[in-house]
């Protein structure tokens, strides 16, 4: 009952479904070296026979268990001979691939590394600690799932009747539950479950075969004969090892005393060595508590040493003891900005600023330490100024928590970093630094100041952006996501990394932003690169033919009418083409920013700027319900006017269901005089001209005048309002 072909395969869809990656690398016979993970009867070897049955290339195998150097190297031979008379290549299946020592998986590694042989690898271990580490480096790993019951009764159904290979030329009927026991103890296993079945219908006759079309009755008691609950048992070197300390190590993180003490107990009656698992509360002391609580590190410690000193079995008392602890202790994980700034430190080897070099060296020939503020000469032994080299200047890497110790620290930590921020921003007295730090972004004509950004800002806002998108999803490795207007290409590099062995796929605008994008992707294998095409969203037949894929689990995309214009016409559409892309159970995902709620001119100067007359407080009062009226005037064209409920009754009609939030957004902007003048130009921006229209032209002036003197004095807090929808049938 083996299958022959893809579709026979079953309870692997994440990995061989429609439009998944390893299914598009057998149908285009463009097989890279592949390591099959999973539990027994799952469908291992069974894949790779698809692959043999699929491939124009030579195909051969060998089992680890039965097999050894001398095999591979004739194995190795027979390709060399292949690839360098005929130009034929080969795949090499190796069977129970973990079963082989480090010296016999090196003898593989060099004819995988040259392309003398394809390697595909199957094994019930984890290949990341079983498997030598280049080849899991050269090989892409798929792991395959225990069938669920489903699955298991469509291999029993399958087998029961198939005429051919199967139990199809008999009448077989079950005993109420007969098969349902099979199909339970089977555990997911599809292996045993055909086993336990061939051994209950053959011993089921007084003889074997019986006549053509004889009935086989099943029996309760038959079945239970048949099968034996399989016992799993706590493997020091293999997966489970890792299983168990795994969830111990999340109870713990998860603050569960309760489970923790239970796989602590578990790991110590199956004999796992102690210094293993005080490493591993060592680690997570720093980890995941943190400055949360900053003497879980010393507990833990001393608990170690005092375990060393007296041992079992009294040493399960400072076992205990840590495991409490930790699992009760706040929480934080702030120290892993470690990593972050590890990360600055390979894009860069940047110089440290003159003022933090070391005088007594250089102070006279390079006027190293010069400018250098001694902290404790001021008040609270503190001030602000600039520690990170000059191109790193506004970078944060540690964020501290709410929680403990941490939470204690917080505030002072983040006001100095603000004060120091202000302070770093205005000491640029000459501007030309600043204007070097900026983005142009034009959303419409006659608006186009008004989009430009702090470039650190900006960053920064995209990946709240996505983040804030992607906290909708719960996007797996075998997802098909497909990226609607995806030019800056934000969503779909995440997409791809969270999916690698789905599918990403994209729309994009134009060719210039296609072939930039597949630029940065022409690093990665052809196989796994995203698709991207060009134009609007694709109808099915069109996504078929580009993506071979009609329907998508998740459809996302970010402020994709920010330079059409949204509106009800707009909206319907895109609401409409989501429907016909959309996989029954999938999501739509879209941020974007109504006008009506974006920034406003006169909520900066009410929040920052110190009116001194009540007739300029007046000023602003009017300036305020100017701004409303222009985002509600049947001048402005629909884009201008939608809201949330436009937005939602186009999915709604659509059949979708909805749920729209609506997001407080705000960056840190540098208002120039050239932004000042663009706004309040009465030709050009049709904006200018309708507040001059309602306020008059001394008040317009008045306002003009104010915004440039709050412009000079550095940065502001930029505020508006996004709309978050997320849509399903």
């Amino acid at each position: 009952m083996r299958p022959r072909e893809l579709d026979d395969i079953i309870g692997q869809d994440h990995i061989v479904g429609q439009g998944r990656l390893l299914r598009r690398a057998i149908q285009a016979d463009r097989i890279s070296s592949l390591i099959f993970y999973g539990p027994p009867g799952t469908g291992k070897t069974s894949l790779a026979r698809v692959i043999a049955n699929t491939t124009k290339s030579t195909f051969e195998s060998l089992n680890a268990v039965l097999t050894g150097i001398k095999d591979v190297r004739e194995a190795v031979d027979r390709a060399t001979e292949r690839r360098n008379l005929y130009g034929t290549r080969t795949i090499l299946f190796v069977d129970e691939v973990h079963r082989w020592n480090k010296a016999q998986q090196d003898a593989l590694l060099p004819w995988v590394e040259n392309g003398v042989i394809i390697l595909i690898g199957a094994t019930t271990e984890n290949p990341f600690f079983e498997v030598n580490r280049a080849l899991v480096s050269r090989s892409r790993i798929f792991q395959l799932k225990s069938l669920d019951k489903e699955g298991l009764f469509e291999t029993a159904r399958r087998a029961l009747a198939d005429k051919e290979r199967g139990y199809g030329a008999w009448r077989v009927t079950f005993e109420e539950g007969a098969l349902d026991h099979l199909v339970e103890v089977a555990g997911g296993d599809a292996r045993s479950l055909l086993n336990a079945l061939e051994l209950a219908v053959e011993t089921t006759p007084s003889a074997w075969p019986p006549p053509e079309g004889a009935a086989i009755y099943v029996s309760l008691e038959a079945a239970e004969q048949s099968i034996q609950r399989r016992v799993v048992l706590y493997d020091r070197d293999g997966d489970y090892h890792f299983d168990v300390i795994s969830a111990f190590i999340k109870s713990v993180r998860g603050g569960d005393p309760d489970a923790a003490l239970y796989w602590l107990a578990k790991m110590v009656k199956a004999g796992e060595d102690p210094s293993f698992i005080f490493r591993r509360m060592i680690i997570l002391a720093s980890e995941d508590v943190g400055l949360a609580d900053p003497h879980a590190l010393s507990v833990v410690v001393s608990c170690a040493e005092a375990f060393d000193r007296i041992g079992f079995p009294e040493g399960n008392f400072p076992l205990a003891h840590a495991c409490l602890y930790l699992a009760t202790a706040p929480k934080s994980n702030s120290t892993m900005a470690f990593f972050d700034a590890m990360k600055e430190v390979e894009k860069e080897q940047a110089e440290p600023p003159n003022h933090l070099r070391d005088a007594n060296r250089d102070r006279e020939s390079f006027g190293h330490g010069e400018g250098y503020l001694y902290p404790h000469a001021y008040r609270d032994h503190w001030v602000a100024q600039q520690y990170l080299p000059a191109t790193l200047r506004g970078k944060t890497f540690y964020t501290p928590s709410t929680i403990g110790y941490e939470g204690k620290i917080r505030e002072e930590t983040l006001r100095k970093r603000e004060i120091q921020a202000a302070v770093l921003l205005d000491s640029d007295k000459s501007g030309a630094a600043r204007e070097d730090a900026l983005t142009w972004s034009a959303v419409s004509k006659g608006r186009e100041g008004w989009f430009k950004r702090l470039s650190g800002g900006r960053s920064a806002l995209l990946l709240r952006d996505r983040d804030l998108i992607l906290r909708q999803c719960s996007i797996q490795r075998h997802s098909r996501v497909f990226i609607a207007h995806a030019d800056d290409g934000l969503l779909l590099w995440e997409a791809l990394r969270r999916a690698p062995e789905g599918l990403s796929a994209a729309c994009v605008r134009d060719e210039a932003a296609k072939s930039i994008l597949l630029g940065y992707a022409s690093t990665l294998d052809e196989t796994e690169r995203p698709l991207i095409q060009t134009g609007a969203i694709p109808s099915p037949d069109e996504a078929r033919a580009a993506f071979s894929c009609a329907q998508f689990d998740y459809i996302l995309t970010r402020e994709p009418w920010r330079r059409t214009g949204g509106g009800a016409a707009a909206f319907a559409e895109f609401a409409q083409k989501c429907r016909r892309l959309l996989a029954p159970t999938g999501v739509v995902v879209a941020l974007q920013s109504p006008p009506a709620l974006g920034g406003k001119i006169s909520s900066i100067l009410d929040a920052e700027v110190e009116v001194p007359l009540p007739e300029a407080s007046k000023t602003v009062e009017k300036l305020a319900e100017a701004e409303q009226a222009f985002f509600t005037s049947e001048e402005n064209k629909p884009e201008l006017l939608w809201n949330a409920q436009t937005l939602e009754a186009a999915f709604i009609e659509t059949g979708f269901s909805v749920s729209i939030t609506q997001i407080d957004q705000k960056e840190e902007r540098l208002l120039t005089e050239r932004d000042v003048a663009a706004w309040f130009n009465k030709e050009k921006s049709s904006w200018g001209a309708f507040i001059a229209r309602e306020l008059g032209d001394e008040a317009f002036y008045s306002i003009k005048e104010m915004l440039s003197g709050r412009a000079k004095r550095g940065p502001v807090e930029w505020k508006w309002k996004s709309l978050l929808l997320k849509a399903r049938f």
